[in-house]
């Protein structure tokens, strides 16, 4: 199913710490490709998987990293009550182009997706994304992303790919797969106008620092709709991070960026995770024990899935039309777990026997809205972008 031969064993060192570890502790938990063992991922819901390339990167200055400080903080995190198999997979090295290094992890990716099995990738440059995004060429036509970061990484297209312009790359480079792409924590002074402008003229969705940080909820709909979550350490405020990661005074504090982490992975959709920018130094203690909880809370909203997406079956759902202005809008309500739903009328679904127009993820404050008469930003871009 995997091929390992793209991958490299964790370092015996860290494996041979696990056994210090308390019996509870979540390295004594995992299926670890080590020097003497390729795990059998039967059972497997979520595989940990190092990149170990940053040479896309715009400050790449030569420089190498490993991944261990990251293990050993996660591996002696305790996990909750998870009931899903994990397995770590090793790192994928650099090869001996970034190219070689996409491919590598393009195979990696699609095989764990086409197996069910959600892949939490550590990097690197976050320019990996554009990778893990290629890898879903051969199995969905339209692809969301969400991407928690300072910046909206459009940058100049017309330039080799790095961390800061992958983005322009996914769009513009065919097979056209993306259908929507939303930015999480952007902050205005960096990004210029001119990819301002390009956002919204592609009806893409962006949701600043500041709003976010007043109400954590406003991501949860939009990650109950993305694929591929993709997170910029960079993201993150120099005051809760290591000396060499530190990048801004502002950003999210640890909570936040661990309760966006948790939404993704309650996400029914989500099925890959990735986690870029890290740059260890000696006094890394913060840094890698902020990933290892990014990653704990990931994988905690993963085992706390549940499917409430069913709505072939009425008694599953409350259905609410809403008259506004010219439109009608419907939204449903999960009786499951209370979250909401807006229909879009426009599109159908090539599914003949469904016939039920596709839904688009929402608040109850969007209902209340349309019952106010204001029509909801999500689904005024979703039309127009259709």
């Amino acid at each position: 199913m995997i091929d390992f031969s793209f991958l490299s064993p964790v370092q015996d060192r860290i494996v041979d710490q696990i056994e210090q570890l308390h019996g509870q502790a979540i390295g004594k938990k995992l299926m670890i490709h080590s020097s003497n063992n390729k795990p059998d991922l039967e059972g497997v819901k979520i595989a940990i998987l190092g990149v170990l390339e940053s040479r896309n990167s715009v400050d790449y200055i030569g420089e190498e990293f490993q991944l261990s400080e990251i293990r050993k903080a996660l591996y002696k995190l305790f996990p909750g009550n998870w009931l899903h198999g994990m397995a770590d997979l090793g790192d994928i090295q650099k090869g001996s182009s970034v190219e070689d290094t996409y491919f590598a992890l393009i195979q990696v990716v699609s095989s764990l997706v086409n197996a069910n099995i959600i892949p939490v990738i550590i990097g690197g440059s976050q320019d990996l994304t554009y990778a893990n995004y290629r890898a879903y060429d051969k199995i969905s036509s339209m692809v969301n992303i969400v991407n928690i970061d300072k910046s909206f990484d459009l940058g100049d297209s017309s330039k080799p790919i790095n961390n800061g312009s992958y983005l322009g790359k996914i769009i513009l480079e065919q097979p056209y797969n993306l259908f929507n792409y939303t930015a999480i924590g952007f902050q205005t002074y960096f990004n210029s106008q001119e990819e301002i402008d390009l956002m919204e003229k592609l009806y893409f969705e962006s949701y600043r620092l500041g709003d976010i940080s007043h109400s954590i909820s406003l991501v949860e709909p939009v990650l109950r709709d993305a694929d591929i979550v993709t997170l910029d350490l960079n993201s993150v405020k120099s005051s809760e991070v290591s000396l060499k990661q530190k990048h801004s005074p502002n950003g999210f504090n640890g909570r936040e960026v661990c309760a966006i982490s948790r939404y993704a992975g309650i996400s029914n959709k989500v099925s890959s995770f990735g986690v870029y920018e890290y740059n260890p130094s000696k006094d890394d203690e913060a840094t890698a024990m902020l990933v290892a909880q990014i990653l704990w809370y990931f994988i905690e909203g993963v085992n706390c899935r549940v499917n409430d997406g069913d709505f072939s079956n009425q008694s599953n759902f409350q259905k609410f039309t809403v008259l506004v202005e010219d439109e009608e809008l419907v939204f449903y309500k999960s009786k499951k777990t209370g979250r909401w739903w807006i229909e879009i009328p426009f599109l159908e679904y090539s599914n003949t026997k469904s016939r039920q127009h596709p839904l688009l993820s929402c608040m109850y404050d969007d209902y209340e809205s349309a019952t106010k008469g204001v029509i909801p930003e999500r689904w005024y871009k979703a039309y127009k972008k259709n």
